[in-house]
């Protein structure tokens, strides 16, 4: 444990002053105008798509691609609806020829008459082919140039097989049957076809396809038609709560209704309606802080002017010393409150900046405690620091975390009488998950009653005569709260002077897990 103490003595110094923190550049309206296009540029980003051509090209597409595969699979059950009443007449033509073959006198012979012969031919379109083949494998009549089926293609006996071939380099299709005439020996049963060229199927199936294909040009077109007028009015309450937050005033921040919104998205109405509820607080926020700072900014400024009024019309150097004395505090009084109403906009800038790390909150208490060293020694005042040689890591930023003490350090300074004390302890149990970090003075207290509003901007406790811009504090709870932390204010009463009762600020922040990388 290392307690660093500074003995009571009298500054013999004027107090240093310290140097205000630096504005936040300000980047004018013309720069950032410039800047803009080069930042589109530069990003490269394509313009992003609409929820209705997306949703369009995702029910054309397929139906575009199904399209020509339906009309291969109408071309295919086409083709079978055409062969199966020419396939039926080729195998009775079949059964017909079979039926007319005879055996005389050892020998296999057709008895088909000649017309009869005429009319089997007899066709305008196709051309048609017969052929008998005898028990050892003879021609008996027919065509000589028809191909025999192959071995795998061999049936049975009564029984009508068909199968596809080629003759004179045309397609066709057969249809065979074997004949057993019941001979002695090696016999093979008698080969019975009738082939036929494919013209009369391939016209019956283009009558087909043109009878299906032709109305689907005119279908397509009126699905598409179709589909467009059922996005359009499908996306209309979108088009419309579009239409109704362009049409409202840049301060409307009422929320939209969501009983008008679709219910696929009315967890993002719900969303957008929870933001329209923060820009609603943090906008009065705003109007309310503009406010009260440019209350506060008129008493010094009044002040001011009239003490200048009054140097103005002094003539003894004496009284024109303490109007110009008067001045100098008035314009200190002014500075002040300008840097802390900075600081306060500039901690409000930086939440969710992400910039939280681990940082040892004992060393930062060391660093910011020096740098008071002048001023508690120009008001007599002993300031100290309490705090552990192991470091106390918390997960925070510095930036933030060094303005909160300044100004935990400075409200300690102001209200603490001479020879009084103030203290910043910094404290941790290890099976704990927080740190503890304390501010405490013997100053007038803050009543119990006050300790809420103390915390608001602008608010000072009545009766105090020290100067102060009442943003301190409401400095303080707004770190804390970026912090995920807590501040409450409590009694400090020191045993040798139990007439000071003193305030002790006492600031909850949490440690990093130990599996949170550093």
């Amino acid at each position: 444990m290392s307690l660093l103490r500074l003995p009571r003595r009298r500054a013999r110094a004027a107090r240093p002053a310290r140097a205000p923190s630096p504005p936040d550049e300000i980047v004018s309206d013309e720069t950032l105008a410039e800047a803009l296009p080069h930042l589109e540029d530069s990003a490269g980003h394509p313009s992003p798509r609409s929820l209705f051509g997306e949703i369009l090209d995702w029910m054309l597409a397929p139906l575009l691609l199904l399209w020509p595969m339906s009309i291969a699979v109408t071309y295919l059950v086409a083709k079978s609806i055409a062969n199966g009443p020419f396939d039926r007449s080729l195998e009775a033509s079949a059964i017909v020829l079979s039926q007319q073959v005879r055996e005389v006198n050892g020998r296999v012979t057709l008895q088909l008459p000649l017309s009869a012969r005429e009319i089997l031919r007899a066709d305008e379109t196709d051309n048609i082919y017969y052929q008998v083949v005898g028990t050892h494998g003879e021609f008996v009549a027919g065509d000589n140039d028809m191909p025999l089926p192959g071995e795998d293609d061999r049936g049975h006996a009564g029984l009508v097989s068909l199968r596809d071939d080629r003759i004179a380099g045309n397609d066709v299709r057969v249809a065979y049957t074997y004949v057993d005439l019941k001979q002695a020996g090696d016999a093979q049963p008698v080969l019975v076809q009738v082939g036929e060229t494919l013209d009369k199927r391939a016209r019956l199936a283009n009558e087909i396809i043109k009878g299906v294909i032709l109305p689907q040009f005119v279908i397509l077109p009126l699905a598409v038609v179709l589909v467009w007028f059922g996005l359009t009015r499908g996306l209309a309450p979108l088009t419309s709560i579009q239409q109704r937050i362009r049409a409202r005033n840049p301060g409307d921040t009422s929320p939209i209704d969501e009983r008008a919104a679709p219910q696929e998205i009315t967890p993002l109405v719900a969303s957008f309606n929870d933001l329209l509820a923060r820009l609603d607080v943090s906008v009065q926020t705003q109007k309310r802080f503009i406010a009260d700072a440019a209350h506060q900014m008129k008493t010094p400024l009044a002040g001011l002017r009239m003490q200048a009024e009054l140097a103005q019309r002094e003539q003894s150097p004496e009284e024109l010393r303490k109007s110009l004395a008067q001045i100098a505090g008035s314009s200190e009084r002014a500075a002040h409150l300008v840097t802390q109403l900075l600081s306060l906009a500039r901690m409000e800038n930086l939440a969710g900046a992400g910039s939280m790390a681990p940082l040892d909150l004992a060393a930062l208490a060391r660093e910011v405690v020096k740098d008071w060293l002048p001023q508690a020694w120009a008001r007599r005042i002993d300031l100290g620091v309490d705090a552990d040689d192991h470091p106390v890591m918390v997960q925070g930023n510095r930036l933030m975390l060094t303005e909160m003490l300044n100004n935990l350090i400075d409200n300690a300074i102001r209200y603490t009488p001479a020879d009084g004390h103030a203290t910043v302890r910094v404290s941790a149990d290890a099976f704990e998950p927080f740190a503890y970090l304390e501010v405490e003075d013997t100053g007038c207290g803050i009543p119990v009653a006050e300790r809420e509003r103390v915390m608001e901007r602008f608010y000072r406790v009545l009766g105090t005569k020290t100067q102060g811009s009442g943003l301190g504090l409401a400095i303080v709870r707004e770190i804390v709260q970026q912090h995920g932390g807590d501040v409450t204010i409590l009694d400090h009463v020191y045993q040798t002077e139990p007439r000071l009762a003193g305030a002790c600020f006492r600031i909850t922040l949490r440690r990093p897990s130990p599996l949170e990388p550093a």
